[in-house]
């Protein structure tokens, strides 16, 4: 066997028995460093999945989104307006959209409300899973809501959208445009936006130049703009609960900087006896790396792997409710797992790199003084 590896091995069995001797203390900062790598992991685990599901449902989102303003705010637009964008070279579908917000005052939650009459007959609605379980309803079953006038609408439910769309749709009614215009008291030949497609990728933000040319309180949203924000709202999502667990950081920092400070008096005497019995500085150094690299490695993997179960098992029940955005209907849905290297990277090199110093920092001063010396302190 390789000298060195033969010399690394055995310092790290001694390693493993200088550990065991301490039991209670080495499991209690074991205890404390997986707890903050857990959450920390856990809120990188969650953000990235959220990340990435938004950029997969925005694949299917209109290339352009076209919105009119009134005095700064939006406003319906004219139908008559498809017409003339769709004239427009490059255009390849102009859709007029019926969408908006329903408030049930019964369980204090918003809907989204839509109109498709392809998806829903009059008198008929598609609903999702959240909404069937707040009210507990199911298919054939009637939905009551009153319009702006005061005014009853029952609608027969027709299907129940499945689970596995709760991310885009567990607060989502849809409707025939004719019981939408009825329930908002909606103008006819008018739309809420319009959802515009585009053949050519690269002619997007001309497009859009020309549909302002046209209509100057027009505000096209490209779906590019859409994307950012959403992975910009997560960001900020996920940046607020580090505040939030500041307080785990702040623990995690004057644990390892009281570890740096110094060593306790039974730390000194292993040291000193070990120094007298014919061990270099070298070894003793590298005895204390071993024991921080046992400790450290053990609760960053130990507090991914749980973060991982956490997040993409139990669908992160600790802090969900603050990232996904919902305020009364939270949508149920298993999230893809997916691990970002470079994330795990910095984490391992936030936590790891700054316990396994502390530890070794402290040990050099006490392995250069006098054997002597360190075992009367």
């Amino acid at each position: 066997m390789n000298r060195s590896l033969e010399r690394h091995l055995n310092i790290l069995d001694f390693t493993l028995s200088s550990l065991s001797r301490r039991k209670g203390k080495n499991l209690s900062l074991l205890a404390i460093y997986l707890l903050v790598v857990f959450i920390l992991a856990s809120l990188v685990f969650f953000v990235t999945a959220l990340k990435r599901e938004a950029g997969m449902i925005l694949q299917d989102a209109p290339d352009i989104v076209v919105q009119r303003l009134v005095a700064g705010r939006q406003d319906l637009v004219p139908a008559t307006s498809v017409a003339e964008i769709a004239a427009i070279r490059g255009v390849t579908a102009v859709r007029s959209r019926l969408w908006g917000y329903y408030y049930d005052g019964l369980i204090g939650a918003n809907y989204t409300v839509m109109a498709d009459d392809a998806t829903a007959a009059v008198g008929q609605a598609v609903i999702g899973a959240g909404i069937s379980k707040a009210r507990n309803l199911a298919v054939g079953d009637l939905l009551p809501l009153i319009t702006y006038q005061k005014n009853p609408l029952m609608l027969e439910i027709k299907s129940v959208l499945p689970a596995g769309a709760d991310l885009m749709a567990a607060d989502l009614i849809v409707i025939a445009p004719d019981d939408f215009r009825a329930l908002f008291n909606f103008p006819v030949n008018m739309a809420t936006d319009l959802a515009i497609s585009v053949r050519n990728p690269k002619e997007i933000g001309t497009i859009a130049a020309k549909i302002v040319e046209l209509f100057p309180e027009a505000r096209p949203v490209l779906k590019s703009e859409i994307q950012r924000t959403y992975q910009s709202l997560f960001d900020w999502r996920g940046g607020m609960t580090v505040v939030i667990l500041a307080s785990a950081m702040l623990s995690f920092i004057i644990f390892a900087w009281d570890k740096a400070t110094g060593l306790s008096a039974e730390e000194r005497r292993e040291i000193g006896i070990l120094k007298s019995i014919g061990w270099e500085t070298g070894d003793v150094l590298l005895l204390k790396f071993w024991e921080g690299i046992v400790i450290s490695l053990t609760a960053f993997l130990m507090g991914v792997v749980l973060a991982y179960g956490h997040v993409f098992f139990l669908s992160a029940p600790i802090f969900a409710q603050a990232l996904k955005g919902w305020s009364v209907i939270y949508p149920r849905f298993q999230l893809i797992p997916v691990v970002d290297a470079l994330q795990l990277s910095v984490l391992f090199f936030l936590t790891v790199v700054p316990y396994t110093t502390a530890t070794v920092i402290p040990c050099w001063r006490a392995a250069t003084t006098d054997p002597d010396a360190a075992m009367r302190s």
